[in-house]
């Protein structure tokens, strides 16, 4: 694995931040990327969400299709590398970001320093609002139980482990208890609960058997993927937990529609 790159020590006044939405996000469930610009503003940064973004090629890199997943990474340095910091909500794609772009382009003279540079200044969001920014968010209120999760990919690639648990301290009333596990994979895993289905469902019903048994009336992580699994897992098991990520949290919108949760008919 290349080397996790340090964040400058001292940021930009005003730094200019592209917002990269992420696909499922973008598709499933916006209110994130809406909380996540909102924390950045309140951090004192300018926020870009550059129109041309698309999928960050972990789809493709994941199944083996290198071919697509370069592609797909050229496209997005291009649209990205003009801005100070590249903050993203979601652990698993910054991490493809930071990570898997400069691998594949090691050999590539002409993308192997963009790769390294955009690495660089890329930030899964608690981690930027936190390491970077040091930011602190005006405190809010919410009352309710909740636990968290770790996601594989924000913890492992990212070391995201404190900052968002230091984040949610600034929401009164919201008691986070300790999730048995908590750092032990949901199932997910992007294209693994689709190639091996019936493991990833054994494994996200422990995970959700885990969720229950904290007491928990809310479930928060730093993954929409991994949030949706078992959001999903929890629901089919008849659970009344609610899951949210964690900018949702720190941005006042545990009262509202939870992740797959029906609303008018329709899931969000």
């Amino acid at each position: 694995m290349t080397p996790d790159p340090a964040p400058p020590a001292r940021p930009p006044a005003s730094p200019r931040v592209a917002l990269f939405v992420t696909c499922l996000v973008n598709v499933m469930r916006p209110a994130i990327a809406e909380s996540t610009r909102e924390l950045l503003l309140a951090a004192g940064c300018e926020v870009f969400v550059p129109l041309d973004q698309t999928c960050c090629g972990q789809p493709a890199f994941n199944s083996g299709d290198e071919a697509d997943g370069r592609a797909m990474a050229r496209h997005q340095i291009a649209a990205l590398e003009g801005f100070d910091y590249v903050v993203v909500p979601s652990g698993s794609c910054a991490g493809t970001i930071r990570h898997t772009w400069p691998e594949t382009f090691a050999g590539d003279a002409a993308w192997a320093g963009r790769s390294r540079a955009l690495a660089a200044k890329t930030h899964e969001i608690t981690s930027f609002l936190v390491d970077v920014m040091g930011f602190r968010p005006e405190p809010s209120r919410f009352s309710a139980i909740a636990t968290y999760h770790d996601t594989c990919s924000g913890l492992r690639e990212l070391g995201v482990h404190d900052q968002p648990r230091d984040l949610l301290e600034s929401v009164e009333g919201l008691r986070l208890v300790p999730l048995p596990d908590a750092n032990v994979c949901c199932g997910f895993g992007g294209t693994f609960c689709v190639k091996y289905p019936a493991i990833s469902n054994a494994v996200v019903d422990e995970k959700a058997r885990a969720i229950e048994g904290t007491g928990a009336e809310i479930l928060l992580g730093g993954d929409l993927g991994c949030l949706m699994n078992m959001a999903g897992k929890l629901g089919r098991r008849g659970s009344g937990v609610r899951a949210f990520h964690t900018v949702e949290a720190l941005t006042g919108r545990l009262g509202t529609a939870a992740i797959g949760q029906a609303v008018g008919g329709k899931s969000r």
